[in-house]
């Protein structure tokens, strides 16, 4: 089977992939990582209505689901904090 020619960049890229072609000779699947999220929780959470409107504007605009735009938003700053603790310990451990 010849070799897919690369994608001169992502604008191809996500071309041919719309156009269903077969892009897996394109990925370097060597440094992919599969994210095992564990068991789900459900939680509830009381927000102004406000604040629910903001929200519903910038998901609509980027096409995507409300929850799912809150777990991404929640993930990255758990992520933020993450980080910002472990440098935080580092100047901490400096004399």
């Amino acid at each position: 089977m010849a070799k897919t020619k690369i994608a001169e960049s992502t604008k191809e890229f996500d071309r041919r992939f719309d156009d269903g072609e077969d892009i897996h000779d394109l990925i370097d699947m060597s440094r992919s990582k599969l994210i095992r999220h564990g068991k789900k929780v459900r939680i509830t959470l009381d927000v102004a209505e406000e604040l629910i409107n903001e929200i519903d504007v910038i998901r609509q605009s980027i096409c995507v689901d409300r929850s799912a735009l809150i777990k991404v938003w929640l993930h990255e700053r758990v992520k933020q904090e993450k980080a910002n603790t472990q440098i935080s310990s580092l100047d901490k451990t400096e004399p």
